[in-house]
């Protein structure tokens, strides 16, 4: 068992990159299956309208953002793209210095995700 894991990080070219594989939950616990845990520093709840963009940034600390509603394309200045719909976990590790990333709706949903800081 697994979730989808998209990870956005800075390259050895200083830039930004996705990289696509799974987050896995190796651990039974009755008919649940579970994942390993992690330590967080912050966690918080964010909801843009619908209709919303961002303009060129990067992330403000290593961390999880779990998409609850709304489907999005995410782009790094090289133009890759990827797409997040709800139930993707997005893994940011970009670094401050790094090229950044934009995104843009691709339905008329709010993007509703959890934010999940960690140490």
């Amino acid at each position: 068992m697994a979730f989808r894991l998209i990870r956005l990080y800075t390259g050895d070219d200083g830039e930004s990159h996705f990289e696509e594989g799974t987050l896995a939950l190796p651990k039974l616990e009755g008919t649940a299956h579970r994942s390993r845990s992690w330590d967080a520093a912050d966690v918080s709840f964010v909801e843009s309208p619908a209709g919303s963009s961002s303009e060129w940034h990067s992330d403000p600390a290593r961390q999880y953002v779990i998409t609850l509603s709304g489907t999005l394309e995410f782009e790094t200045r090289l133009g890759e793209t990827c797409t997040l719909a709800p139930g993707t976990v997005l893994l940011a590790e970009e670094s401050k210095d790094g090229g950044g990333h934009k995104w843009r709706f691709t339905d008329d949903q709010p993007w509703r995700r959890a934010y999940v800081i960690l140490e």
